[in-house]
């Protein structure tokens, strides 16, 4: 078993960083993790959708574990302008945004949004905010660790901090 990582004042003063990096090289760990997400994910799932970076590595797994599509959440400048959706939000550390990539195939279906580390929350209801922009509903939600303390939101995790 590996243990997490903590680096205080990263990437802002005051912010304690989470590395999950040790999780992900010890395989046990890694194969546990994403089978205790995966376990929760509702069947009325049409695609799973997760933020740039390290949500794509919960989401890409367990999209595959359940044999879905996979929608990622993009940052700003990664797509040309007229591809994307946009939201602004705010996360614990100041503003940013989230992209969405246009796709009409998003109409009427069912997204479920996973995550390394829910914090504040901004970043879950900006993902909400574009998949509704995008005619769908988000139906759930997943992430390794919650900080309960920052967010106050029951969620399907597997740690809480």
């Amino acid at each position: 078993m590996a243990d997490l990582r903590f680096i205080q004042d990263f990437p802002a003063k005051g912010v304690k960083f989470i590395d999950i990096s040790p999780k992900l090289t010890d395989r046990n760990d890694f194969k546990a993790i994403i089978s205790a997400m995966t376990s929760k994910v509702p069947k009325n799932v049409d695609y799973i959708i997760a933020p740039e970076s390290r949500g794509y590595i919960f989401g890409t797994a367990i999209a595959i574990n359940l044999g879905l599509g996979f929608v990622p959440i993009r940052k700003p400048g990664k797509l040309p302008d007229d591809l994307v959706l946009t939201v602004e939000y705010e996360k614990e550390y100041g503003k940013d945004m989230l992209c969405l990539p246009k796709n009409g195939n998003y109409k009427d279906k069912n997204f479920y949004f996973v995550d390394d580390v829910l914090a504040t929350g901004g970043t879950l209801n900006a993902a909400k905010q574009l998949v509704e922009k995008a005619g769908g509903s988000l139906v759930g939600a997943g992430v390794y660790i919650n900080i309960q303390g920052l967010n106050n939101m029951n969620i399907n995790t597997v740690e809480n901090l």
